[in-house]
């Protein structure tokens, strides 16, 4: 493809998702529609972020913007597409680290488990598959964020579907009446992040970053924690609760949301103690996802989406950039590392 058609194809794509992801975006802080167009016009910023960094014309251009992130998204092309795609990305990460196992792929009305791709499967299959492993993650093949997400499960001789009961033909029609998605294995979190809020999986968000020397460093990590409103799935982008992680200690910070500005020293639901909490092996844990990004030099960038179980480290997918907010909102980044990051490739001036 010619580089002027490309350079315009991506321009009408950042149009349109200025219009829909940003102009159009979610609204939780009542932003009114004068400051709403006004911040989306006057960089990129969505009603959340203006609600959530207390944002005004005088303090806007310490912040990152929506519109910047999504400017971000090609830092690591042309292997961006690998990261995007769930299923590329498990089979290369695989020969590097533990990531969950995908059982079933059902693309373009095509139902096939990956131990035998020679015939279609059925959906009792994948419920008497199911039945033998207990539990299994239905993921969408290229959604983020943790839309489409549910959690299937078999105990006691019953189906689940996100931690409720349901029954078989329930889980027949949403497997049935949807296309492009896998089905993966569920894995048993750490017992301490299991006491925290056991209705999720809840995961780290590790993020590593290429030096201009093309050394690999570990730049933010945040714990996310899933609540009783976000039940399978943790993501803040989905209301849950995200937590700093000290980079020296692998201590926790207090916990907050995206969607509000309240402080949680403890989780709202269980009462269980977050801040000040210690994760376990924590300097093992940095040196092994820093030998990961090491084995992939050709990325720049990767949010790294790292579950803590008794065995170690499951990197439960890996992805080409990460939301802004979970970032900034410890604190304005634009003209700190990340900004600094994005400038050194052209992202912002």
């Amino acid at each position: 493809m010619p580089s002027t058609i490309r350079v315009a194809l991506n321009r009408a794509k950042l149009i349109y998702l200025w219009i829909t992801r940003i102009l159009f975006a979610p609204n939780h802080f009542n932003i009114s529609l004068l400051r709403r167009l006004y911040f989306a016009v006057a960089g990129g910023y969505t009603c959340d972020q203006v609600g959530r960094y207390g944002l005004n014309p005088f303090n806007k251009n310490k912040y990152l913007s929506e519109f910047d992130w999504y400017r971000s998204r090609t830092i690591n092309a042309p292997f961006d597409s690998m990261l995007n795609n769930k299923i590329a990305c498990n089979e290369v990460l695989r020969h590097h680290i533990r990531v969950p196992h995908i059982q079933y792929v059902k693309n373009k009305g095509r139902l096939v488990a990956l131990s035998d791709t020679s015939t279609a499967a059925t959906t009792d299959e994948v419920l008497s598959s199911l039945q033998t492993d207990g539990s299994y993650f239905l993921k969408p093949l290229a959604a983020g964020k943790g839309k489409g997400v549910h959690r299937l499960d078999y105990r006691a001789g019953s189906y689940l579907l996100d931690g409720k009961p349901a029954d078989a033909e329930v889980l027949r029609e949403l497997m049935n009446h949807q296309d492009g998605w896998f089905l993966s294995e569920a894995i048993e979190q750490h017992r301490l992040l299991a006491s925290v809020f056991s209705g999720a999986t809840n995961t780290l968000r590790m993020i590593t970053m290429r030096n201009a020397a093309g050394q690999s460093e570990l730049f933010f990590v945040v714990l996310r924690l899933g609540t009783a409103s976000t039940i399978p799935v943790d993501n803040g982008s989905r209301g849950g609760l995200v937590a700093k992680v000290e980079l020296d200690t692998g201590v926790l910070s207090h916990a907050t949301s995206l969607w509000s500005t309240a402080e949680y020293a403890s989780h709202p639901d269980t009462g269980a103690r977050i801040e000040g909490v210690q994760l376990p092996d924590w300097e093992r844990l940095c040196r092994q996802i820093l030998d990961l990004a090491d084995c992939l030099p050709y990325l720049q960038f990767v949010a790294w989406d790292v579950l803590l179980t008794e065995e170690g480290p499951v990197v439960i997918e890996a992805n080409t950039s990460s939301g802004v907010n979970i970032i900034q909102v410890w604190g304005p980044e634009r003209n700190h590392r990340l900004g600094d990051f994005y400038r050194m490739h052209k992202v912002i001036k």
